[in-house]
């Protein structure tokens, strides 16, 4: 449905509590959630294995990082949240 899209699609910015424990940190959990290595090894993993649901997140996943990369949240640096790959 569309609501468990939406929930789904929210959940890498859970990474951001990482922050609570300082920009280091923060930037760590930040980036390990918006990196697009584990969700194409989950799809990869998903496509042999017939894994249909691991597909789908693995799409969702890969695209909330394509939707922040494009509105200009890149990978954070350990300066700070504001700071980005980007900038």
């Amino acid at each position: 449905s569309w609501g468990i899209f939406a929930a789904l699609w929210l959940v890498p910015d859970l990474s951001m509590l990482g922050y609570l424990a300082g920009p280091r940190i923060g930037a760590y959990t930040y980036n390990a959630a918006h990196t697009t290595i584990v969700p194409a090894l989950i799809a990869v993993v998903a496509i042999f294995s017939g894994w249909h649901l691991g597909i789908s997140l693995a799409m969702i996943w890969a695209n909330h990082i394509g939707v922040d990369r494009l509105l200009g949240y890149g990978l954070k640096t350990v300066r700070g949240f504001k700071f980005t790959h980007l900038n």
